[in-house]
């Protein structure tokens, strides 16, 4: 019998976040640029991760330097809208700058006559969000029983797109290091995390890292705990 003083357990939003892989090659090597989780994080400090957060209303405000490939806007739109998947592309930019201090952009003539909250730092750079190098590459949903979840999608691009990087003192990732995929899955990740590397390991053997016609994959996990995966 229901206790009927027991209220339900209320489940955690699930919010959309965007993370970005940036990939260079040393020698026949591709290696991911990561950072450390500060333990002032609430969501797995001291894990080793990519760049990336939640998605900010503001993103979906950003006008572009430029946009995204139409066949990556296309792919994204399976699971949002056209105006999100922009967003999710430029919350990913953003956070790169933030927590790793490295710019993905093109340079402006003059800023925006208004700047979205948050972004105001990444215009004093002179350069203006460019989304054509990113590409999508996987999509993952929070496990139900954590008590904070995002629906984050990952990009990858390449390091040549990177134009500017600030060096910030403070930036929200610490030890950021460039790591080949074989020491990065010794370092302490979440299986996401690990899932990713593999995925990214397995495009640039194929030499195929921005392949329009990659499948991308997909992995949640049911209140069951049950793990599934597909792909979109």
């Amino acid at each position: 019998m229901t206790d009927p003083e027991k209220k339900p357990t209320a489940r955690p939003p699930i919010r959309d976040a965007a993370t970005l892989i940036i990939v260079r090659m040393k020698g026949n090597e591709p290696e991911v640029l990561m950072g450390e989780r500060s333990s002032g994080h609430v969501f797995f400090p001291h894990h080793y991760v990519f760049p990336g957060g939640r998605v900010e209303r503001a993103d979906g405000f950003v006008q572009p330097a430029a946009p995204l490939r139409p066949a990556v806007l296309e792919r994204l739109s399976s699971s949002a809208t056209p105006h999100r998947a922009q967003a999710l592309a430029l919350a990913a930019v953003r956070e790169t700058f933030e927590e790793a201090g490295l710019v993905i952009g093109e340079k402006i003539a003059a800023k925006p006559a208004r700047i979205q909250k948050g972004w105001e730092e990444f215009y004093d750079t002179g350069f203006g969000p460019k989304l054509d190098g990113l590409t999508y590459v996987y999509r993952a949903v929070t496990p139900a029983a954590r008590p904070r979840r995002f629906n984050a999608r990952f990009f990858a691009a390449d390091y040549d797109q990177v134009v500017h990087d600030i060096k910030k003192p403070d930036g929200e990732l610490l030890k950021l290091q460039w790591r080949d995929i074989d020491s990065a899955l010794e370092l302490k990740i979440r299986p996401i995390t690990a899932i990713v590397l593999k995925e990214i390991n397995a495009r640039m053997e194929a030499g195929k890292l921005h392949d329009n016609d990659w499948p991308v994959g997909w992995v949640k996990s049911t209140y069951g705990g049950k793990r599934i995966s597909g792909q979109e």
